[in-house]
């Protein structure tokens, strides 16, 4: 294999062969068989691709990938459950909630005053939709909303396939020597959806199974030692 678009494809296909479907993105609520995975395991489900489904879900999928901003999953996750705790994975509770509630539900993810803010801003934008798809221009002019959170609220709570390009993302496709460090976000996320079917649930797994790859091999320093994806970029 030298061409790139080869080695996104059967990176894809490696990757899926390894871990199985990922069932992204995690509901709290839901109970469910969850995949082989490192870490936390509530509220996947996998290659069920119907969810979120309901309002409260998809605004659940919108607030964790806020916290999630610089920061593990795990974290995230736990804010998560104490918002829920609050009754506020709901948007109109959650707008009920004092400025010090929140910080103090979301402390465990850090960033807690920006976080705050940011999730009460995103929150006015879902009411403001009343039930619509919000447009990916749209969504880059709230406040704290970049190009990943965007394409992650976009993917995952509204089925809209743009590709989410994360650090690991990054990392792993550097590593091998695929992309430049210094892409630029754009550039790598118009690799990946230019060779790929412009499907939801390829776009979904693909990024799930790249951060599920990340933790087994790229999150200490030496960055990658013993990756399997080595030997096949090599073949």
């Amino acid at each position: 294999m030298s061409e790139p678009e080869n080695q996104i494809y059967q990176i894809y296909h490696q990757l899926y062969h390894l871990y199985g479907p990922q069932g992204w993105w995690p509901l709290i609520n839901f109970k469910g068989k969850n995949p082989r995975k490192k870490g936390q395991k509530q509220g996947y489900h996998p290659l069920n691709y119907d969810l979120p489904q309901e309002r409260d879900q998809i605004f659940e999928v919108i607030i964790g990938s806020i916290l999630t901003q610089n920061t593990s999953w795990m974290q995230a996750s736990a804010a998560v459950d104490n918002l829920n705790q609050n009754g506020a994975l709901n948007p109109e509770k959650l707008l009920e909630l004092k400025d010090e509630e929140i910080k103090s539900a979301i402390r465990c993810a850090g960033f807690l005053n920006q976080k705050s803010t940011y999730l009460k801003e995103i929150t006015r934008f879902f009411i403001e939709l009343n039930g619509g798809i919000p447009v990916r221009n749209e969504l880059l002019q709230v406040k704290g909303v970049g190009p990943e959170t965007a394409d992650s609220i976009l993917l995952y709570a509204y089925k809209v396939p743009e590709f989410v390009v994360d650090t690991y993302t990054r990392r792993i496709f550097t590593h091998l020597k695929i992309v430049e460090e210094n892409i630029k976000y754009e550039e790598l996320k118009e690799l990946f959806q230019s060779n790929l079917a412009r499907e939801v649930p390829v776009y979904q797994e693909y990024h799930a199974l790249l951060v599920e790859h990340a933790k087994r091999y790229y999150n200490k320093k030496p960055h990658g030692p013993g990756d399997p994806l080595l030997s096949l970029i090599n073949e």
